[in-house]
């Protein structure tokens, strides 16, 4: 049984791969002609908006469908930053097009490199080395000019995927630290499924189950400190993910 298992992860790996390049070089064709020669914030809002369809059509594809709940949270002219839960590879595919309006996410510079993609991944996120103090130092002057633009800030508080069997990792005060200068109020957001989809330590497997999103009420940072926030954030992250994570794991409620 689990040589049948590991076969059809390894069969669904590829069609995930073949169906990600064929679905990404079509959504090449808009994102050239209407969102590469714009200037932020307008590239990126164009480019979140064709992003939330191909992800749509994507995640469909291979059997990943997702569902976004708690929209609403979102007050139509204000900026948030957003904080996701980190489990697994499919985090970003799943929060960037799933967040309403245009909005990037901190991610790692490697990806960066890569042929074709490099160009799409660039457009949606700030940039870091982590192994440069320099770089992290930058990217958070590059975090503070997104939500000057008007653009939405998507953090994965952690910094890293979680590949424990607790809920959350243990999360970093840079996030934290941004909304009290920024006076930016945090919505927390928990992603469910996506490590049991794209797991760690698997190798090339990929297990078809639905995803889902849900964005929490906004935290406000009025009379907070970085440690009262991140504690606060941790808490709500952790206890929605607890209650909900077994439900989610069965079917979308």
């Amino acid at each position: 049984m689990q040589l049948i298992k590991k076969i059809f992860g390894a069969v669904m790996a590829m069609w995930a791969l073949l169906m990600f390049i064929l679905t990404m070089l079509v959504f090449m064709i808009p994102f050239l002609l209407f969102c590469y020669p714009k200037k932020d914030p307008l590239k990126n809002i164009r480019f979140i908006t064709y992003a939330r369809t191909w992800m749509q059509i994507y995640l469909f594809s291979i059997g990943c469908p997702l569902t976004v709940k708690g929209t609403g949270y979102f007050r139509k002219g204000k900026v948030y930053i957003v904080l996701c839960n980190h489990n697994s590879f499919m985090d970003v595919p799943v929060s960037s097009p799933a967040i309403p309006g245009g909005n990037k996410t901190i991610a790692k510079i490697e990806m960066a490199k890569t042929p074709v993609f490099g160009m799409l991944y660039k457009t949606g996120s700030v940039l870091v080395d982590r192994r440069s103090d320099a770089s992290r130092k930058d990217s958070y002057v590059q975090m503070k000019k997104v939500l000057q633009m008007g653009l939405h800030m998507c953090i994965y508080p952690e910094g890293t995927r979680n590949k424990s069997t607790d809920p959350l990792k243990p999360f970093h005060s840079g996030a934290f630290r941004l909304a009290l200068e920024t006076r930016t109020e945090i919505i927390p957001a928990v992603i469910f499924n996506s490590k049991r989809v794209l797991p760690a330590g698997k190798g090339f497997y990929v297990e078809p189950h639905p995803l889902s999103i849900h964005f929490l009420p906004p935290v406000p940072v009025e009379n907070e400190t970085a440690e009262s926030l991140k504690k606060k954030c941790f808490e709500l992250m952790k206890d929605y993910y607890v209650k909900n994570n077994k439900r989610t794991s069965r079917s979308e409620w």
